[in-house]
């Protein structure tokens, strides 16, 4: 009876929220929070750097309005599509707002996917209007004969004599985001306020393989999964939140409909990932989302950091460590004492007021989520979603201290697994049911957009969404990501590899900042490329007295590579892996894994086809190493 009244509650929550629409969200946000600081950015009109400077709530909320009626009065109607072409700042935000109150459809531009991807996205959703930069106006401008459907750019921080004007003939104008403000101000216009079943945008996933996909998401998904995700998790006003996470990929958007609905203040970062550290200093959040990317570099570079500062140092932190670690684990307080002499100092790397840390977007290792745990304190979660579900599906409930799993579902949806039997995943399987995880209720999206085909791939007639991954139920209700239906590949003595799983493992080596793990049916054993953290092998060569003339040719001493390989087998050995999920040999490369060169998605996810064939070489020489090594060792 209990437990029904608690599902009740929950269910007519989620209903209250979905009649409020991200734009009611806002006005409320407004209503409560108008004079709090809502959005900071540290760079000033002339291009230099300093303090935070902060717009309140009700200043953006006069803006939004006014960019709405400006596109407006530039005859953008009711149900047009408005491409949002650069990176995080505010007018970002305001322009997403401005969307929401004029019942316009938002659709991010990822800025590194590139000129051949932006012109399918705007020719694909008929794009009216582009928002940008100066650096992503010439793109546009080169690809102009190409977008008929685009009548009007608007070049964010451009000034107004650096604009330049187009023909008459070309239909097209271009005006800075101040000239749409001014406009906007002289032709107020009343707001048209969406329905919940309203598109509210249409995020493009840049997967691993084909053209993007558009995910259409309405304002009530959004908000369905905003409800369900603030039963767990709570934000205050007095709250700081570090924005440099993409806003075009749902993570960072869905966290701004959360951070508005709690009056929280969002800095923006400079733009630039190499200077970030450089703006937590200066912003001091209390709010920190990231990916495990950058969570297992922080993990490896305190360690580092542990084992070169000395004896003594390196044993009063282990000291600390088991000793907090410890009390976690038992439900206890740990003392203070070690806070004032160990962790105080590792959280400053990140302003020192972090209180709240979530990632998201790939799976975290248990280790790594231990170590976070223990040296930054507070609140640490990890979630599960996906673009198609407006982000959360399941995310770790307050005080868990178990790590190694996503949590429990959002109540705002139902999860369920499906047999995978040629993958040996079934729900009969024990001590846990396994199979593909499938999700149904108000945060799953419409579909893709004028796609019905791939729709129907992964939504059922009954709405459950197949996502392909794999999970199994743990104790507690707990969900755990274990594998991936799409992503695995078979070798030829016949056995599966999900190379993610193993790709996480290796991601706690310190030589590495990235590795791709490759392997085929016409191939027994595994092979790995690795862009190497260059400080790790640099210190390892010194202390290894090697001399080299440039990091590339240390990259292909036999000796550097040697000592990679053993580093990642005591890896692979403490996360036990099996035999043949070990790398047989490896590759080390200098140049990072990125969006630049194609080797990543927008959710740092390789891109497996095409690093396949960019590090083709190096594969197929890995394979010639290791059938002459067999030779050998059979004579």
């Amino acid at each position: 009876m209990h437990q029904c009244f608690i599902i009740n509650f929950i269910l007519k929550y989620i209903r209250w929220f979905l009649h409020l629409l991200i734009f009611f969200l806002f006005r409320l946000a407004v209503d409560f929070f108008g004079d709090n600081n809502y959005l900071g950015t540290r760079i000033r009109v002339d291009g230099t750097v300093g303090e935070y400077k902060w717009m309140t709530y009700r200043e953006a909320a006069t803006a939004r309005t006014a960019i709405g009626c400006g596109l407006i009065h530039h005859g953008i109607l009711k149900g047009s599509c408005i491409g949002l072409y650069f990176i995080n700042r505010p007018e970002w935000i305001i322009a997403d707002h401005a969307c929401s109150a004029y019942s316009l459809i938002s659709v991010p531009l990822y800025d590194t996917l590139g000129p051949d991807a932006v012109k399918y996205i705007i020719n694909h959703a008929e794009l009216k209007a582009v928002f940008c930069v100066p650096q992503t106006l010439n793109p546009l401008l080169s690809i102009l004969s190409e977008i008929p459907s685009v009548r009007l750019i608007v070049v964010v921080g451009g000034m107004e004599n650096e604009v330049p004007s187009l023909p008459s003939s070309t239909g097209i104008q271009i005006v800075t985001y101040s000239r749409l403000l001014n406009q906007g101000r002289s032709y107020l216009q009343p707001f048209c306020q969406p329905k919940p079943d309203d598109i509210a945008t249409i995020c493009y996933t840049s997967g691993t393989t084909g053209t993007p996909k558009g995910v259409v998401l309405t304002h009530g998904n959004l908000i369905a999964n905003a409800a369900g995700f603030s039963l767990a998790v709570k934000f205050n006003p007095t709250d700081v939140y570090i924005s440099y996470l993409p806003l075009a990929h749902i993570f960072e958007r869905f966290n701004q409909i959360n951070l508005a609905h709690y009056g929280v203040a969002v800095g923006f970062y400079q733009g630039d990932n190499m200077r970030l550290m450089d703006d937590l200093a200066s912003l001091r959040p209390t709010l920190f989302c990231s990916v495990p990317r950058l969570y297992n570099r922080i993990y490896a570079g305190i360690l580092n950091a542990v084992k070169e500062s000395g004896t003594l140092k390196e044993r009063l932190f282990n000291a600390a460590y088991n000793s907090k670690k410890q009390a976690i684990m038992n439900g206890k307080s740990p003392s203070p004492i070690w806070d004032r002499l160990v962790f105080n100092k590792i959280k400053a790397r990140l302003g020192g007021r972090v209180r709240f840390m979530a990632s998201g977007a790939s799976p975290l290792s248990p280790d790594v989520m231990d170590f976070l745990k223990i040296c930054f304190g507070g609140h640490i979660i990890e979630g599960y979603g996906m673009t198609e579900t407006s982000c959360v599906i399941s995310c770790m409930d307050e005080g868990d201290i178990l790590s190694g799993h996503v949590g429990s579902p959002n109540p705002a949806c139902e999860i369920k697994l499906v047999d995978v039997p040629e993958m040996n995943y079934t729900s009969d399987d024990q001590p846990y049911p396994r199979g593909e995880i499938c999700v149904r209720g108000p945060i799953v999206f419409q579909g893709y957009y004028k796609d019905e085909m791939q729709t129907r791939e992964v939504l059922d007639e009954d709405g459950w969404l197949h996502t392909g991954d794999i999970g199994l139920w743990h104790t507690g209700g707990r969900l755990k990501i274990i594998d991936r239906k799409k992503n695995i590949f078979k070798l030829a003595q016949g056995e599966y590899i999900a190379p993610e799983k193993i790709e996480n493992v290796y991601a706690k080596c310190k030589f590495i900042a990235q590795c791709f793990i490759y392997g085929d049916s016409l191939n027994s054993s595994l092979v790995a490329i690795v862009s190497v953290d260059q400080d790790a092998l640099k210190a390892w060569a010194s202390s290894q007295g090697i001399k080299y003339k440039d990091l590339e040719q240390l990259c292909n001493d036999p000796r550097a590579r040697a000592a990679v390989q053993a580093e990642m087998d005591a890896v692979g050995r403490d996360a036990q892996l099996r035999g043949f999920e070990f790398a047989k040999s490896v590759t080390l490369v200098l140049e990072p894994f990125t969006m630049e060169n194609g080797l990543l998605t927008p959710t740092f996810k390789i891109k497996r086809a095409q690093a396949k064939a960019y590090f083709a070489k190096a594969i197929s020489n890995m394979y010639v190493e290791l059938t002459t090594s067999d030779s050998s060792h059979v004579k």
